[in-house]
């Protein structure tokens, strides 16, 4: 008897855990692209897109060096 309810119960564990597996497998979410960023052209290919996103980035990264930096007070 107690072999059979291990069973059962492994059982039913392993189709509760599918059950979900399956529920998280199955939802799709798109994730959208930052705010900041400009979207691509619809018939971008994966290089010019690649390419956008590097300038992108690099632009960013000018900008922020070009920021001044506040010195620290001596004490």
């Amino acid at each position: 008897m107690r072999g059979v309810f291990g069973v059962v119960g492994l059982l039913l564990t392993l189709a509760i855990v599918g059950v979900l597996a399956k529920k998280n497998l199955s939802s799709v979410t798109t994730v959208a692209p930052p705010a900041g960023l400009a979207s691509a052209p619809a018939g971008a290919t994966v290089k010019e897109q690649s390419q956008l996103l590097q300038q992108q980035v690099q632009q960013s990264v000018e900008a922020t060096v070009q920021q001044a930096r506040p010195m620290p007070e001596d004490k």
